[in-house]
C-alpha cells in the first residue's frame, strides 16, 4: 500500500502535472530550453543530496532499529513540501524549485527505510513476486489518482472552480500530498519493525555507530561480490531509467504535443505498467531475474532512439506503451534480486547503498540529459544519448553470478 501511495508522487509531481504546469505557468518569461535546464538541474541537486547522505542514513537505521521512524521523517518531509505547492503561482520558479527538490529529498529518503524492509517480510522465495505486485499496485494507484485528476483539471465547473485560472492545477497538487500521506498509513499500523542486530556497541554515539557499520560494510565486498557488481550495473541502467521517466513529459511538451495528450499517454503508461509488472514477476522464477533484467534493458534501448525519432501523436502512444512493458519489471525485479543478495540484519544498511545508486544515477542521467541540450541544442539528441546507460549497465549486469550471491547472502545471516 505504500507504493500505492507514493506512486502518486512519482506519477502527478516527478513524470506529469507538475513539470508541465512549471514549463507553462511557473517558469514565466523563461524560456523553452532555460526552462527544461533550470528545472533538470533542481531533480538533479536533490536526487545529488540523498546519493551522498543514504549510505549513512541506511547505517544508522541497522544500528538504532528504526527504521519506520526514520521513514516517517521523510515523509513528512516529503508531504509537507507537495501540500505546500497548493500555494505555487505564475512567476513562483524559486518557491516551486525549493518545494520539488525537498519533495524529492522526502521521496527517495522513504525509499532507503521501504525497500529495507523487504528482506524482513518476505521468504527468498517470494520476494520476486511481493515486489513486482508492489510496483504493479504502484502503478494501479498513481493511475487511477491521475485519472482523476485529468478529469479534474479539463472540469473544474463541476465543483464549481473557475477553470481559467491555476487552481485547478494546484489542487490536484495538493491531492498528491493527501493520497500519499493515507496510504503510508497501513505500513505504520501493521509492518513490524525489524529487531535490532544484538552484536552492536549500544554505548557508541548514532553517527560513530553508523560510519563504524559503513566501513565494516566496505571490509565485506570481497564476502558479497556479487551483491555490489549487481549494485554497478544498477548505478548505471537506472541513469537511463530515471531519465526517461523524470524527462518524458518536458520532452514530448516541447515538441508540441498537448498537455492533455501527454497525461493520456502516462496514463496509459500507468495501466498498462499493472499486468507487465505482474507478468515480470511470474516470468522471474522462470527464467530467472538477471535474464529478465536484461529483456527489459533490451527494449529501453530501442525506446530512446523510438523516442529521438518521435512527431507524431501515435509515436507518443506507442512509446508510452514500450515502456510501460519494461519500466516496473526493470526497477521491480533489480530491487527484489538485490534484496536476496544482502544480509537481512544490515538491509537498511545495504539498502542505503542501493538508494544511491538509485539517486547517482538519477543525477548523472539527468546531467548528461541538460549538457546534451547546452551542446546540441536539441532534446531529441539528449534522448536518444541516454541509451548508452542500458548498454553499459546490461554489460555489467552480465557479470553477476545470482547464486553465488545469495548463498554469501545466507551464509552471512
Amino acid at each position: 500500500m505504500y507504493d500505492w501511495g507514493n506512486s502518486a508522487f512519482f506519477t502527478t509531481i516527478v513524470a506529469t502535472v507538475f513539470p508541465i504546469y512549471f514549463r507553462k505557468v511557473v517558469g514565466g518569461d523563461m524560456g523553452a530550453l532555460e526552462t527544461t535546464q533550470f528545472f533538470v538541474w533542481t531533480s538533479a541537486a536533490a536526487l545529488g543530496c540523498m546519493a551522498v547522505t543514504s549510505p549513512l542514513l541506511g547505517a544508522l537505521a541497522d544500528y538504532s532499529g528504526n527504521r519506520k521512524r526514520w521513514l516517517a521523517g521523510f515523509l513528512a518531509l516529503g508531504v509537507g513540501s507537495v501540500a505546500a505547492m497548493i500555494f505555487v503561482d505564475v512567476g513562483d520558479w524559486m518557491l516551486a524549485a525549493w518545494l520539488f527538490a525537498g519533495a524529492n529529498i522526502g521521496a527517495a529518503g522513504t525509499m532507503v527505510f521501504y525497500d529495507a524492509l523487504l528482506p524482513h517480510v518476505a521468504r527468498e522465495d517470494e520476494i520476486d513476486r511481493l515486489s513486482m505486485a508492489a510496483y504493479g499496485l504502484g502503478y494501479l494507484g498513481g493511475g487511477l489518482l491521475l485519472a482523476v485528476q485529468l478529469a479534474f483539471i479539463l472540469n473544474p465547473s463541476w465543483i464549481g472552480v473557475d477553470e481559467e485560472s491555476t487552481l485547478p492545477t494546484r489542487i490536484v497538487l495538493f491531492s498528491v500530498a493527501v493520497w500519499w500521506l493515507g496510504f503510508s498509513i497501513p505500513l505504520f499500523r501493521d509492518v513490524p519493525e525489524p529487531p535490532r542486530p544484538n552484536n552492536e556497541d549500544c554505548a557508541a554515539h548514532p553517527i560513530v555507530a553508523g560510519l563504524r557499520r559503513l566501513l565494516q560494510t566496505a571490509r565485506t565486498i570481497p564476502r558479497h561480490r556479487d551483491a555490489f557488481l549487481m549494485l554497478l550495473a544498477f548505478l548505471i541502467y537506472a541513469d537511463g531509467i530515471g531519465t526517461v521517466f523524470r524527462m518524458a513529459a518536458l520532452f514530448a511538451h516541447e515538441l508540441g504535443f498537448e498537455p492533455n495528450v501527454i497525461i493520456t499517454a502516462l496514463l496509459l503508461t500507468q495501466f498498462i505498467g499493472v499486468p507487465a509488472a505482474m507478468f515480470f514477476g511470474w516470468l522471474a522464477p522462470r527464467i530467472g531475474p538477471k535474464t529478465a533484467i536484461m529483456s527489459t534493458l533490451v527494449i529501453y534501448v530501442v525506446a530512446c532512439v523510438v523516442g529521438s525519432q518521435m512527431r507524431e501523436t501515435w509515436h507518443l502512444f506507442a512509446l508510452a506503451g514500450l515502456i510501460a512493458l519494461v519500466q516496473g519489471g526493470a526497477q521491480g525485479l533489480s530491487r527484489s534480486l538485490y534484496a536476496s543478495m544482502v544480509p537481512r540484519e544490515r538491509s537498511a544498511e545495504f539498502f542505503g547503498l542501493f538508494a544511491v545508486s538509485d539517486r547517482v544515477a538519477g543525477v548523472a542521467g539527468q546531467l548528461l540529459f541538460g549538457a546534451m541540450i547546452g551542446i546540441a541544442g536539441s532534446t531529441r539528441i539528449a534522448v536518444a544519448s541516454v541509451a548508452i546507460f542500458f548498454v553499459v549497465g546490461g554489460v555489467v549486469l552480465s557479470f553477476v553470478n545470482v547464486e553465488n550471491g545469495r548463498r554469501a547472502a545466507r551464509s552471512a545471516d
